[in-house]
Formats: structure tokens, C-alpha cells, sequence
């Protein structure tokens, strides 16, 4: 069979971006057709992405800002600063990114890039089909003999357990100087938290007057638009005392936070990357340092002449954790602001990083682990086994991929 491509990869957010630009620098790259949503609503607005890594990384030129240091505010309001070498919290904002990969895609003649609504994705005839309607309103069909679908799910899988990440940030200006550029706020539990889950402040600053400071929830529904607007008004006002300042653009999205299985095999030639194929750490959100480890491992694969089959983002000692960490906060047995500002002001920071990351081996996880509070935590992991899964709720588009 003639492919309109070896590779189609669905969606242009930072999992296909990411990926399509993994494959064109193969020394010997397939043939990629990228499919990108049209100017539209399912196109994301813009939105930001944060990881950490050593310095030198391959996106450094495009970074929004960059910091050694990190900040946790204790509900008793004790900061806890702490230097992060040998790694550093980056920033980088989807316009930037965007703009820095299609430079590198446009030079590249392996990857065909088109703009269509996509209604389905699917295997056909020892390969994979591509449906949808181009932004002229024709249906279009392309077949690849492989494909990687970043859309996001519909739906939830079926879980014990769900939460949702749900946030406003705004980018603010400030009529004079009080911020310190040199040190990223991570999490400020300085804000009211709630009886199940946890909220914290957020703020990244890019100079001495400029950051983007967002609030933020773990609960099980989001807040209407009026709640998160005095949410950070309260934060920017009563716990930062910023002086009088500008609000340049909002951000606000939702991301999921569960133990529901996402499978990352749609079909014999088709698979799910990003957020819909797991890449999104269930305990913290965080998802874009995830998705470029199974973006370098699909290239991998296709270099050694392998099924390309994406790997699991975390293993599975990492994922049980995190099922017992989201059930503990559920409940309610365990004071969320506390636990994560304990392992911040015990756990030193490398090794909390790498755990974070689900890169630290059974020894250290214990290590972690006994810095949470251990009775309740064995306590939710007694009960695990024994709870059903259930039907997932659905989720709006995604704002960040951490």
C-alpha cells in the first residue's frame, strides 16, 4: 500500500510537537504528517509549561525564564528555599514553542504539516487511518502505517480515585518592584485551604515587577470564574502585598489528576501520547518532561528498526504511590499543604526532584515515603485493593502540560 505518510502524529500541542521534531532528527527520519487543529476552539489558547532538567537542554533558547532556587510556603507561613542543582526549574510558554519547533520542522522535508478537524483514528488495512474535515470544510483521509494520537480524552478512565488540578493564573505588571526574579514560588499554602484536597499560590516572576501568579485547587470540581478572580485577588492583596499592578493576560485550564489506567495502545498501529496516554503524573499534574521522554523513546525505537510502541511515562511503584498519595488527599486523612511542605523542608531537593519524576529506586521511595505521614498513608494503601473503579468524569481542554 502507498502511506500518505510512514508516521501521522494527531495534534500540535507540545506531545506532537514534541514528537514530530524527535522524528525529524533521526539520521534516517520517517516520513511524518502532522496533524494540527485549525484556528477554532479546538485549538488551546496559550498556555505554559514548566519542568526542571540540567542546565543545556534542547529548548533553552526558548525559555520565558529560568530558576536555581524554589520557594514552599507552609500554611504557617515559615518559607522553605532550597537550591535545586544539579537541576534548574525552566518555563516555557506554547508560543515560544511552537514557533521554535515549526522553524525546525518547516527546514525539514520529511514532515508534512496540514491543519483538519480529526473525528477519528483508527487501524486499517496493516496500518492506520486519519478522518477528518479541513479547515475548507472537506473531508479529508490520510493512511500511515503508524499513528500517535495526542487528543485529549473524552472522558476519564475508570478510576478509584479523581481529582482535578484546576487553576487561574494571571501574568501581572507591577507599578514598582517587589518581586524577586532570582527564586520561583512553588507552591505558597498561605491561601484557605479546604477541608479535602489542597490550594496553593504560584508564582513565577520573569523580572522585579513581572510574574505570572496563579492559584491553584486539587479538589474533585473547579470554581466558576468570580471564585478564582477573588482567589487571587485575596493572594496577590492580603499574602503577597503587591503594590498596585496590571493584569496583561489570564490563564486557566484543568488538568487530571487520578489512578485511572490510560492505555497507550489504540489499536495494532495506533497509539495515545501526552496527557491521554498517561503522561501526566497523577499526584502533581506535571506531564511535559513525561511526554519528552516518550517522545525520545518512540525515536529510539524507530532508529533501531523496533515497534515504536510509547512507554509507560511512570513506573508502576511510582503510580501506586501517587494512587495512595490522591486517595489520602480524597479522604482527607492526610493535610495536603503539610505533606508536601514536609518533603520539601526534609527530602533533599535532587532526590525529591527525581522522585517527582518517578527516576528515584525502592530505597529512596522509602526514603520519601517516610517523610509522609505513614499511618494514614498505610492505612489507604490497605484499602486500595478493595475499592472499585469508576467511571471517570469528563475534563476541559488542557491549559499546561507541567
Amino acid at each position: 500500500m502507498a502511506w500518505d505518510a510512514e508516521v501521522a502524529v494527531v495534534g500540535a500541542g507540545a506531545a506532537g510537537l514534541t514528537l514530530a521534531h524527535r522524528l525529524a532528527t533521526l539520521p534516517s527520519p520517517p516520513r511524518v504528517l502532522l496533524v494540527g487543529a485549525p484556528d477554532g476552539p479546538l485549538r488551546p489558547p496559550e498556555r505554559t509549561w514548566c519542568w526542571w532538567e540540567e542546565p543545556g537542554g534542547e529548548f533553552d533558547g526558548a525559555l520565558a525564564a529560568r530558576w536555581s532556587r524554589v520557594r514552599v510556603h507552609g500554611t504557617d507561613g515559615r518559607p522553605v528555599d532550597r537550591e535545586l542543582a544539579p537541576f534548574v526549574y525552566k518555563m516555557l510558554r506554547s508560543r515560544d514553542f511552537e514557533r521554535w519547533v515549526a522553524d525546525r520542522l518547516d527546514a525539514a522535508p520529511s514532515v508534512r504539516r496540514v491543519e483538519a478537524v480529526v473525528d477519528e483514528v483508527r487501524d486499517d488495512a496493516g496500518g492506520a487511518v486519519v478522518r477528518g474535515v479541513c479547515s475548507e470544510g472537506r473531508p479529508v483521509v490520510w493512511r500511515a502505517r503508524w499513528a500517535f494520537d495526542s487528543r485529549p480524552a473524552a472522558a476519564l478512565p475508570p478510576a478509584r480515585t479523581t481529582l482535578l488540578q484546576h487553576f487561574r493564573g494571571w501574568f501581572v505588571r507591577c507599578d514598582a518592584p517587589a518581586l524577586d526574579p532570582a527564586v520561583a514560588e512553588l507552591m505558597d499554602f498561605r491561601t484557605p485551604q479546604p477541608d479535602r484536597g489542597l490550594s496553593f499560590g504560584y508564582v513565577l516572576p520573569l523580572s522585579d515587577r513581572e510574574a505570572l501568579v496563579e492559584y491553584t485547587e486539587f479538589s474533585p470540581a473547579v470554581l466558576d470564574d468570580a471564585a478564582y478572580d477573588a482567589a487571587l485577588r485575596h493572594y496577590t492583596g492580603a499574602v503577597l502585598r503587591l503594590p498596585p499592578f496590571r493584569v496583561l493576560s489570564t490563564e486557566q485550564g484543568v488538568i487530571p489528576m487520578t489512578d485511572g489506567r490510560f492505555p497507550r495502545r489504540a489499536g495494532a498501529a495506533v497509539f495515545r501520547i501526552g496527557t491521554a496516554g498517561g503522561a501526566t503524573r497523577p499526584a502533581t499534574g506535571y506531564t511535559f518532561a513525561a511526554v519528552r521522554r516518550q517522545s525520545h523513546a518512540v525515536a529510539a525505537a524507530f532508529a533501531a528498526g523496533r515497534h515504536p510502541v510509547p512507554p509507560a511515562p511512570y513506573p508502576a511503584r511510582a503510580l501506586a504511590m501517587d494512587a495512595a498519595m490522591l486517595r489520602a488527599l480524597a479522604t482527607g486523612r492526610v493535610a495536603g499543604a503539610d505533606v508536601f511542605t514536609g518533603l520539601f523542608r526534609h527530602v533533599p531537593a535532587e532526590r525529591l526532584l527525581r522522585f517527582l519524576d518517578g527516576r528515584t529506586g525502592p530505597a529512596e521511595d522509602v526514603m520519601v515515603g517516610v517523610r509522609t505521614p505513614v499511618a494514614p498513608m498505610l492505612r489507604t494503601v490497605a484499602e486500595l485493593p478493595w475499592l472499585r473503579r469508576r467511571t471517570g468524569i469528563g475534563h476541559a481542554p488542557l491549559r499546561r502540560e507541567r
